[in-house]
């Protein structure tokens, strides 16, 4: 969850992350990524996990119709 939220700030992040907590996870940045605050990480995991509720509603009204 946490990469996904990385990646929606910054598609071209290059990163590894160690841990699912954000406070106390290992965040490695990688070739010349620049670091993203735990706040705007943080910030941004509401909006990834309404988005894989939304596609798991969706695949479940696909596969209904």
């Amino acid at each position: 969850m946490i990469l996904e939220a990385i990646l929606k700030i910054n598609p071209n992040a290059v990163a590894s992350v160690r841990g699912s907590d954000i406070n106390t996870c290992e965040i490695e940045w990688q070739d010349g990524t620049t670091p993203i605050s735990k706040a705007d990480i943080e910030a941004q995991i509401p909006v990834v996990e309404q988005e894989i509720a939304d596609a798991a509603t969706k695949k479940i009204a696909d596969k209904a119709s």
